[in-house]
């Protein structure tokens, strides 16, 4: 962990009260972002999702998950662009292996845009294996559409590589 992140930056469970602040980050931070109701029936449905806020109550970075049969499937991870290269990336990445575990999956699984050059830098240095491609997975501009490297981590070999 980044020595920007300190011990009192904890990942708490996402509220519908948090959705106005992740919707202005996804803006932020993506072309095509995620809308306010994907991530009210994410909620719905019962997936796990989990903001970041720094002590001073200012929200930071987030992700949902989805659980699967022995395994987990990260669907968004964001980092507020401005805080982006401080380490949150990887605390929310140490918080979703961890949860991934406790609820009895073996395996974490992504997709990432092919552009996405430091996601995937990130992702590689964290210990996921680039596992396919899917074809046009992703909106892109002028109505074109982008591939996804999907990566996968095993989690028993996440000390490993730390």
């Amino acid at each position: 962990m980044s020595a920007l992140v300190r011990d009192d930056f904890l990942p708490q469970r996402m509220m519908v009260s948090d959705l106005d602040e992740v919707a202005a980050i996804e803006c932020a931070a993506y072309d095509f972002p995620w809308t306010r109701g994907n991530f009210i029936d994410s909620l719905a449905a019962g997936y796990h999702a989990r903001v970041l806020r720094a002590p001073e109550g200012e929200l930071i970075a987030y992700f949902v998950a989805m659980k699967g049969v022995d395994e987990m499937h990260l669907l968004n991870i964001t980092v507020a662009p401005l805080e982006q290269g401080k380490g949150f990336g990887r605390r929310m990445l140490d918080e979703v292996a961890s949860l991934s575990r406790l609820h009895g999956a073996d395996r974490l699984w992504l997709e990432v845009r092919l552009s996405n050059q430091r996601a995937r830098d990130l992702y590689l240095q964290y210990g996921f294996r680039h596992i396919g491609v899917r074809k046009g997975y992703y909106p892109a501009l002028h109505g074109k559409r982008e591939d996804a490297n999907v990566m996968s981590l095993e989690l028993g070999r996440l000390h490993a590589v730390e």
